[in-house]
């Protein structure tokens, strides 16, 4: 009964997004991707996958951020199309989505107006998922205080800036600082409504969320080793809402070095692995491992019905490929052949 219940708004496009998974680029294909020469070899050995002609009116010569900006221009046209189809609670959902693109297009801004350059020029670098309204009318010559309270605070990212702390004078670490306090919201706030939403899609949606909080607070924590910054500043970035919450965190704030946080990771099997090997000659970082285990959860995520949780691990899927593709790319640029296996296999 909450199949046919969930199928009477969510079915059409639950099945659309997988009916998109379908065309997710299997070994197969990146096997052919490796073994091209130049960008125009991997044009056209892209043309025989589902992205079909998507670089067919590009002229000569292709280069890596043509083919970047080209993918997440596919991906747009499908999130926006699901997005003008849905209704409520799945529209809130997709929202919910697009709020960490928000935030990164925030942070790019601000850092924008840190260095002095233009709105526009920032704005074409900011990601076409996370494009607000709002954007437009900031001015560079604002102070962030005044960026807020002028603008930010009428944006959709309004109630996540409300246990930011904002400098007159901000500089690199503070507005690191200020992205992980979002990110702590959004995370929390995301976790929430999925639990509000409840059924397969809290079960998936809060594991997956989960891990990803985590991932924040070990990685945090790990950039945070040996600088100047206090404990009891980065300790506040972690969010409250992961399998290591609480006892986990607390392990990890104690922590003093980087042997510290890895056991404390090993208390959990599914993070304990991924700080093994590291020392190994596969050119795979903590932070590859972790990308590796998203992408499982993310194709784990499909093999449950009636939730929400596919049409969030369609796009981070989707983000990880472009990523291979972008690598792969820069590879062959480069000449760094015996780096081109290093992408994170998704299916």
């Amino acid at each position: 009964m909450s199949g046919c219940l969930f199928n009477i708004d969510g079915g059409y496009l639950e099945a659309l997004c997988r009916g998109f998974k379908s065309s997710i680029l299997k070994q197969s294909d990146y096997l052919n991707l490796i073994q091209c020469e130049t960008l125009e070899d991997l044009k056209l050995q892209l043309q025989s996958t589902e992205y079909g002609p998507f670089l067919a009116n590009e002229t000569s010569p292709i280069t890596v951020s043509i083919i970047d900006q080209r993918l997440r221009e596919t991906l747009v046209v499908e999130f926006s199309y699901l997005r003008n189809q849905a209704v409520q609670p799945l529209a809130e959902f997709l929202d919910y989505i697009t709020y960490s693109y928000m935030i990164d297009n925030t942070i790019l801004l601000i850092t924008g107006m840190l260095h002095k350059r233009p709105v526009l020029d920032v704005i074409a670098m900011c990601n076409p998922l996370g494009l607000f309204e709002q954007m437009e009318a900031i001015n560079m010559t604002l102070a962030p205080s005044d960026l807020y309270n002028a603008i930010l605070i009428d944006s959709p990212l309004g109630p996540f800036f409300d246990n930011c702390c904002w400098e007159q004078d901000m500089d690199e670490l503070n507005i690191e600082i200020l992205r992980n306090t979002l990110y702590k919201t959004y995370l929390e706030k995301f976790y929430n409504l999925c639990k509000e939403i409840g059924g397969a899609t809290a079960n998936v949606m809060c594991e997956i969320l989960a891990f990803e909080a985590d991932r924040r607070a070990i990685i945090i924590t790990i950039n945070a080793l040996g600088t100047a910054l206090p404990k009891e500043e980065y300790v506040h970035l972690y969010p409250c809402c992961g399998r290591l919450y609480p006892e986990g965190l607390l392990a990890l704030g104690r922590a003093s070095d980087y042997e510290q946080v890895r056991l404390v990771a090993s208390r959990y099997a599914e993070y304990g692995t991924l700080f093994e090997d590291l020392n190994n000659l596969d050119g795979w970082s903590l932070e590859d491992k972790f990308s590796g285990y998203e992408a499982k959860l993310h194709a784990r995520s499909f093999m449950q019905q009636f939730h929400f949780g596919v049409f969030y691990s369609y796009l981070k899927l989707k983000e990880q490929e472009f990523r291979n593709i972008v690598w792969i790319a820069e590879c062959i640029v480069q000449n760094q052949r015996n780096k081109i296996r290093n992408y994170i296999s998704l299916l």
